[in-house]
């Protein structure tokens, strides 16, 4: 059982750190969870291994990464996948916000959220809980008497919401459609006669959906050649520090997401490289903990699981992402690194992190400039279709700047086939800079990385050799991040 207290310990210290929005110390979880402090130390270093928390000095975060053991509950329950294109087209023929919420012991959970964007908008994220009979959701899981559930300013004065049961072909609830407004838009009774009638027949198409055979997933193909477990290597060289029990333990968890229903014990032995004795082990814990349960022979992970940091990084601004990447490369390289998006002709600065020092780059978030003479622009440029390159006219901005429009293709290019890009003082006298791309998790270009500095710092050469290898480290890091939490910029 050492294996199973170890995982329990670990997911312990993960909900003390995801219960509190502010930054956490290893003596603050001692105090919240009453482990020991060597324990909360092995656990601290194994997640901060895992990628599931950051360090800034002494004081500890919840990373994007960590996003990841809510998305694989969202996958194995497969209800946002089905039933959230209705709720989205719920959301468009209102013009009101829609949400799925599912049981969970005596609140509800959010697992799709469609909203609005208002000025005074409904602000619950998926993830968030409320409790049960104080809402629509919860009240329309209970099975009300009346045609719909109605919340009438029971969570937060002002906001009213209409809801139904969806029902599982066993006749079960599994979750309830709510249509959310305020009081400044409907009065409950307004918003039960405009909402009502499509929201019905929006749990309909949703209920056909569930007949549907597409909740219950085939198994996972076995782990390809190379993927073995990785925790002995891991283990061995970071010793004592790194809980291999607990890193299996989190690796199960991800794997019972990864397909529609749930996996079998086999299953998610295959999934995951392990021994299915280890695996067996890594349920049980995940069972007593609330975070997955037994259907037949399959195990499925349980809404609990969301609140393993799943509402509060999921809600992250791109921004946010960047940001403590951006002051790790400045630490790095020892000058002003900047995060820029593509506006028409112009670049716009997203994310900035300057350096100190008595001559700086003079660049603010927000700041436009022509997209052509810059080493950001030019990454830009080369994700976009010739016939729109071609669309640019190239003005002089320096002696340095190239306004050729053959001159810049041919720039873009260059960008493309390497990698980066690099400016030579084209914006700006003195002013130099080189830039790499940030992709999605598709593999578009969606923003580009740079740093910049004075050209008497660094000359050309001095950049790709020195910077260009922690640029691209960062960018990777960035995209990491993206692949689970896909905010955009």
């Amino acid at each position: 059982m050492e294996a199973a207290g170890t995982l329990e310990r670990g997911l312990t210290v993960l909900r003390a750190l995801c219960a509190d929005p502010r930054r956490a110390r290893a003596t603050d979880l001692v105090r919240a969870t009453g482990l020991a402090r060597s324990v909360v130390d092995r656990v601290v270093s194994t997640l901060l291994h895992l990628g599931y928390l950051r360090a800034e000095g002494r004081d500890l975060l919840v990373a994007p990464p960590l996003a990841e053991l809510g998305a694989a509950y969202l996958a194995c329950s497969g209800l946002p996948r089905v039933l959230g294109p209705h709720a989205r087209r719920l959301a468009d023929e209102l013009d009101e916000s829609v949400s799925l919420a599912v049981p969970d012991g005596d609140d509800v959970r959010f697992v799709a959220q469609f909203p609005r964007r208002r000025a005074l908008s409904i602000t619950f994220r998926v993830g968030d809980t409320l409790p049960a009979d104080r809402c629509a959701a919860g009240l329309a899981l209970r099975g009300p008497a009346a045609p719909c559930a109605e919340d009438d300013q029971l969570v937060e004065p002002g906001l009213v919401a209409v809801a139904l049961p969806v029902r599982a072909p066993d006749g079960r609830a599994v979750c309830a459609a709510s249509v959310v407004s305020h009081t400044s838009r409907h009065d409950v009774a307004g918003l039960r006669e405009h909402a009502l009638p499509r929201l019905r027949a929006t749990v309909g198409a949703m209920e056909t959906a569930l007949r549907e055979p597409a909740l219950k997933g085939d198994s996972p193909a076995p782990r390809p050649a190379g993927a073995a477990d990785s925790s002995p290597a891991v283990k061995a060289e970071l010793g004592a520090a790194y809980l291999q029990s607990l890193a299996r333990g989190l690796a199960v968890l991800v794997a019972l997401g990864s397909a529609p229903g749930g996996l079998t014990l086999a299953d998610a032995a295959r999934a995951t490289g392990l021994p299915r004795a280890t695996v067996r082990r890594a349920v049980r814990s995940l069972e007593r903990q609330g975070y997955a349960a037994a259907e037949g022979t399959r195990f499925v992970l349980l809404p609990r699981v969301l609140e393993l940091g799943y509402a509060r990084l999921s809600a992250l601004t791109f921004q946010q992402i960047v940001q403590p990447h951006l002051a790790d490369l400045v630490a790095r390289v020892r000058a002003s690194a900047s995060v820029a998006v593509l506006s028409g002709d112009d670049v716009v600065y997203v994310a900035r992190v300057p350096t100190a020092g008595v001559m700086s780059v003079d660049i603010t978030v927000g700041t436009r400039f022509p997209a052509h003479a810059t080493s950001v622009g030019r990454v830009l440029l080369a994700g976009l279709p010739e016939e729109r390159l071609a669309q640019l006219t190239p003005r002089p901005l320096t002696r340095h700047t190239i306004t050729s429009p053959a001159a810049l293709a041919d720039a873009v290019r260059q960008a493309a086939r390497d990698g980066y890009a690099l400016a030579d003082q084209e914006l700006e006298e003195g002013l130099r800079s080189i830039a790499v791309p940030v992709r999605d998790r598709a593999g578009r270009t969606v923003a580009a990385l740079n740093v910049a500095t004075h050209a008497g710092r660094a000359t050309p050469g001095d950049l790709v050799r020195d910077v260009l290898p922690a640029l691209t480290e960062t960018a990777s890091r960035i995209e990491t991040d993206l692949r689970h939490v896909p905010a955009a910029p």
